[in-house]
Parts: structure tokens; C-alpha cells; sequence
């Protein structure tokens, strides 16, 4: 099956109300999103990641807990953060939490892992041109 996008779906509900909910519990200690480690420095979003999402080759949509499809919302019930591919036959999930905390929000351990997932899963990203 060939790659069509990416999902990535964080731990954490989007919004104003989602997001300083999110940064208290991260001063707190109560709340962690590996995915948002990956993404973000701050508010802000990394350089790193952007170049990333630049050179996949696929849309890459990132969504919050509350922002999510029934579909995506099913494909990931309990997982969260993830990374799914959507693909010609449905979501795989590539990444779950404990290897997006592995990367230690490192935008290159990322995508070594998430190309890992790919080939082990037997998808193929499409040709670039």
C-alpha cells in the first residue's frame, strides 16, 4: 500500500482553552505530549519539523484530541500521541506514544523511526517525481 498522508494526532485538546490546559499541566508535570516535543519549542514550531514536512512527500495533517474525525478518532482511541498513515486501505499506525517519547523530541530520530514504521508496516511512500 502506498502512503497517501500523515496524521499526527497529539495528547492534548486544541484551542485556547486545550492549549493552556496543556502548558499548566506541562509546568505542573501532569501532562506530556511527545508529539508536541517533535513539533514545537515553546508556542513555537521547530524549523526542523517544518523542513521535515516539506521533504515527505505527502500531506502531513496535524490535529488535536478534539479536532479529530470519527475515523481518525477510532484509528487512534487510546493511542495518542500518534502518527497514522493514511493509505488507499484504511489508517495504519506507524508511531504510538512510547516511540514518539523515544525520539525525545529529536525532528531526526522522528523520521528515522517513522520511515522504520513505514518499510516494517510494507507501505511505500510515493516517488518523488
Amino acid at each position: 500500500m502506498k502512503i497517501l498522508g500523515l496524521t499526527g494526532v497529539y495528547h492534548a485538546d486544541g484551542g485556547l482553552r486545550g492549549e493552556l490546559a496543556y502548558a499548566l499541566g506541562r509546568l505542573r508535570g501532569t501532562a506530556h505530549c511527545g508529539l508536541c516535543d517533535i513539533t514545537h519549542r515553546g508556542i513555537a514550531r521547530k524549523r526542523e519539523w517544518d523542513r521535515l514536512r516539506d521533504r515527505l512527500g505527502v500531506p502531513v495533517e496535524l490535529v488535536h484530541l478534539n479536532e479529530r474525525s470519527e475515523e481518525t478518532e477510532r484509528a487512534t482511541a487510546g493511542r495518542t500521541p500518534c502518527i497514522l498513515a493514511r493509505t488507499d486501505g484504511g489508517y495504519v499506525l506507524l508511531l504510538g506514544p512510547a516511540e514518539l517519547d523515544a525520539a525525545g523530541g529529536d525532528v531526526a530520530a522522528f523520521a528515522a523511526a517513522l520511515h522504520a514504521a513505514a518499510d516494517a508496516a510494507g507501505l511505500e511512500w510515493p516517488s518523488s517525481g
